[in-house]
């Protein structure tokens, strides 16, 4: 396995850049400058941009249609819009600091938003827009008060588990149709920044944090069964590939790394950053012989590889 680099874009947008995702063959980015704009990756041309937030945009998400995205912002509102013409579909409001990672079921029927200072996940159906369900996140000691910020949220791919990484370095599971809190995945000592189910095993989660790990868990089993280090600061965004082969990172030392998960160790480093990376993702599927990876970053840019 190896990635390849493809092209970079400078100054994509006008701040830094904190989410990127793919809506079929578009790359969406989110940034501090309040938009979310849409890239043709065949040459990182603007295809158009949306607007309609009025501070910096922290996530973005697409439905597994690819026909419609979501972005949350520091503005507490997340922005739901047609793909292709653009349109808003639906404007939904949340309490100040309780909109970060956001990301729909694999059916597509639920969004998933990580709930910040709420200490919690809702849940929001996609039919008619409306809150159903708050998974609350019950405090690991019962004599101090719950200090669960959550910051990042995953589906596992059977879409009956939901995973949210928090401030305190802890990860919780809920079992989503019976909306319960099944157990805490322990490990890491500082914030959990990204989260994400292997596409292929429904018990594998591997975590990004702070504490410049990257942690391999058996979601079933509560188990802790790898810790691979390698970043010299954060780990701010992981990913893996559609292949389940591989696992992408982006950290605040301004590197990309792609690891060999049976090996436990990084296999390549890129270096086109000149900022901190908030952002990696493979594309769903690949097209041809290869699979298409991006990263964004604080430099306000994109940069594209192949992986194969």
């Amino acid at each position: 396995m190896k990635v390849a680099w493809v092209r970079s874009l400078e100054s994509c947008h006008s701040e830094c850049v904190w989410s990127c995702t793919w809506a079929s063959a578009l790359l969406l980015t989110g940034s501090l400058d309040e938009t979310v704009k849409l890239w043709d990756p065949e040459d990182l041309s603007l295809v158009r941009t949306n607007t309609g937030h009025c501070l910096g945009v922290v996530s973005v998400a697409a439905h597994p249609s690819g026909k419609i995205a979501a972005s949350a912002s520091i503005d507490s509102f997340i922005r739901v819009f047609d793909v292709q013409s653009n349109n808003t579909i639906a404007t939904l409001e949340a309490p100040p600091s309780q909109l970060w990672q956001l990301q729909f079921d694999p059916r597509g029927s639920l969004l998933a938003v990580a709930g910040g200072s709420s200490g919690s996940v809702q849940l929001w159906d996609t039919a008619e827009w409306k809150l159903v369900s708050t998974l609350s996140i019950p405090t690991l000691q019962p004599s101090k008060p719950n200090n669960h910020f959550v910051l990042s949220v995953a589906w596992s791919p059977t879409g009956t588990q939901l995973a949210c990484g928090s401030m305190d370095g802890s990860i919780s599971v809920f079992d989503v149709q019976r909306a319960k809190f099944l157990h805490h995945l322990q490990g890491h000592t500082m914030p959990v920044r990204s989260l994400v189910y292997s596409p292929l095993d429904p018990t594998l989660v591997v975590s990004a944090s702070d504490d410049e790990c990257i942690n391999m868990y058996d979601a079933h089993g509560k188990t802790l069964f790898s810790s691979m280090s390698g970043h010299s600061s954060w780990v701010l965004s992981v990913d893996i590939s559609p292949d389940g082969a591989a696992i992408v990172s982006g950290s605040s030392d301004r590197t990309v790394k792609l690891w060999d998960p049976k090996m436990r160790a990084p296999i390549q480093t890129m270096t086109n950053h000149t900022d901190q990376v908030w952002g990696v993702k493979f594309q769903p599927t690949g097209t041809g012989t290869g699979t298409l990876l991006a990263s964004v970053s604080d430099d306000k840019s994109i940069s594209l590889y192949n992986y194969s």
